[in-house]
C-alpha cells in the first residue's frame, strides 16, 4: 500500500512532529507537559484518520495525563488514568501491537506524575521506543519521524539536564 505523504492524517502527524520535539527540548517540566499536551491533541486527530482506535485511546489518554500532571501529583489520578488506559486495551485491543501505545501511555503517566527531571525523561525514553514501533507498525510517517527525533532530543535533553546537574553540584 502506497503512503500519501501529503494526505490530512499525515499532514497532523507532522503537526504532532513539531510539537513532540518542542516538548522534549523543554528543561522546565511544566513546559514540557504543556507541549505534550498539544502533541497529544494532534495525534488525537492523526491516528482517527489513519483509522487506529487504540492510538486515538492511548492518545486521548495521554492528553488527559498531561493536562492532570500540570495540576496535581495525586497517584490516586495516576493510578486512575493508567486504569482508564488498560480499561482501553481490553476493549479495543485485537492483536498484541494494540498493547505498545496503551502500554507507553502507561509508562508517561507514571513518569509525569511520580517522577521530575532525569528520571521522568528516562522512562519517557521507554515509551517512546514503544511509540516507535507503533508507528511503524500502523505506517504514520510523521509518528515515526517525531518519536525517532523525540528520543535524540530527549536523550540530548537529559545529557544537558545531567551536565547542568554535576556543574551545580561542583
Amino acid at each position: 500500500m502506497a503512503i500519501d505523504w501529503f494526505s490530512p492524517a499525515q499532514c497532523v502527524g507532522y503537526v504532532a512532529f513539531v510539537l513532540g520535539v518542542g516538548s522534549f527540548l523543554q528543561t522546565d517540566d511544566r513546559r514540557l507537559k504543556l507541549f505534550m499536551a498539544g502533541e497529544c491533541l494532534a495525534y488525537v486527530l492523526h491516528f482517527a484518520l489513519l483509522g487506529n482506535p487504540t492510538a486515538v485511546a492511548s492518545s486521548t489518554m495521554s492528553l488527559l495525563r498531561s493536562l492532570l500532571a500540570l495540576r496535581t501529583r495525586s497517584k490516586w489520578v495516576m493510578a486512575g488514568v493508567i486504569a482508564a488506559n488498560l480499561a482501553l486495551g481490553l476493549a479495543l485491543a485485537k492483536q498484541p501491537s494494540d498493547w505498545l501505545p496503551l502500554a507507553a501511555s502507561c509508562l508517561g503517566t507514571y513518569a509525569l506524575f511520580q517522577l521530575q527531571g532525569v528520571a521522568m525523561r528516562l522512562v519517557m525514553l521507554c515509551g517512546t521506543c514503544l511509540w516507535i514501533a507503533n508507528n511503524i507498525i500502523a505506517g504514520s510517517i510523521g509518528g515515526t519521524a517525531l518519536e525517532v527525533v523525540i528520543a535524540a532530543v530527549n536523550s540530548v535533553t537529559i545529557w544537558r539536564l545531567t551536565r547542568q546537574a554535576r556543574a551545580q553540584a561542583a
